[in-house]
């Protein structure tokens, strides 16, 4: 899938986490399988210059409207690179995930562009275990992600720079969304 045809892109992803340990995750599917949904990280495509911290925050917002500084997702938890198809297209995307705590938050969808509205229908609070026993995740590594950002929001992994949910965004109310 490495060759010319592929759709080479470099992505942010965000793992927000609540102070239960869940991440917000979307559910979904590829448009060519609609009869396999599978859930997946906040995230996208860094546009023109951006940053990934930048794209980050801003997928974040278009995606849930939970708004933030780009300065509070701190350093990256991982990054990886994965081969897959979505609507026919083959794509290698580099990704680099943040992990952000979120003491609460009104997520809403009202930000996907059409071809997201068509191919997300909820989003989750999810633990590694509740992604484990039921629909699957979009990438087997996803679990293991969650388990590293509620780690890392919640202090116990050594090199942490977030340390505990000091600097948590609360989103209850205003422009967090329905």
């Amino acid at each position: 899938m490495r060759g010319a045809g592929a759709w080479h892109r470099s992505t942010a992803r965000v793992l927000p986490v609540d102070p239960q340990g869940r991440v917000l995750l979307l559910h979904g599917w590829d448009p060519h399988h609609p009869e396999r949904p599978f859930w997946f990280t906040i995230g996208g495509a860094a546009e023109g210059g951006e940053s990934l911290r930048d794209a980050a925050a801003r997928e974040l917002y278009e995606e849930t409207r939970i708004l933030l500084d780009p300065a509070q997702l701190g350093e990256p938890i991982a990054r990886s690179t994965i081969e897959f198809s979505w609507g026919g297209i083959p794509i290698v995307q580099e990704q680099t995930f943040y992990a952000v705590p979120v003491a609460s938050a009104a997520v809403s969808l009202d930000g996907l562009d059409p071809w997201e509205r068509a191919t997300t229908d909820t989003y989750g609070w999810l633990s590694a275990e509740d992604l484990e026993a039921g629909e699957p995740p979009a990438h087997p590594e996803i679990p293991s992600l969650i388990r590293t950002a509620a780690s890392r929001v919640r202090g116990n992994e050594p090199g942490n720079r977030q340390g505990g949910t000091a600097g948590s965004v609360d989103m209850s109310g205003g422009d967090a969304g329905a």
